[in-house]
């Protein structure tokens, strides 16, 4: 699973101390777990950020921005962004911003029984 590894080392500088990392390779790339739930991933040429599905219909005036989709289902709260339009540092600490504020109120997956 290739990922853009500029992209990873953004993130990981953006999120370094907010609480508890993990790196998963997933969804095409890695995903950044952050105190056991799926907040940031990357991939090679977007990023993928968890956000409030409050806020879901607000983002996509912005450039670059599109749904995911998983089995044919928009998955609502889930949105990929296009690294063209993450150049500046204001723009990817807007993303950024959204993923960690949600993070501290999203729950965690329900774990797998094996």
């Amino acid at each position: 699973m290739p990922y853009n590894e500029k992209l990873a080392d953004r993130i990981r500088e953006a999120i370094a101390d907010v609480g508890d990392i993990e790196e998963k390779k997933m969804f095409r790339g890695m995903c950044f777990m952050l105190n056991g739930k799926m907040c940031i991933c990357v991939s090679d040429e977007e990023m993928m950020f968890r956000i409030d599905p409050e806020v879901y219909e607000t983002v996509w005036e912005k450039p670059g921005v599109r749904a995911m989709i998983h089995s044919g289902k928009t998955m609502k709260g889930f949105v990929y962004v296009s690294q063209d339009v993450i150049t500046s540092k204001k723009e990817f600490d807007y993303w950024v911003k959204l993923s960690l504020e949600f993070n501290k109120k999203a729950k965690p997956a329900k774990k797998r029984k094996k």
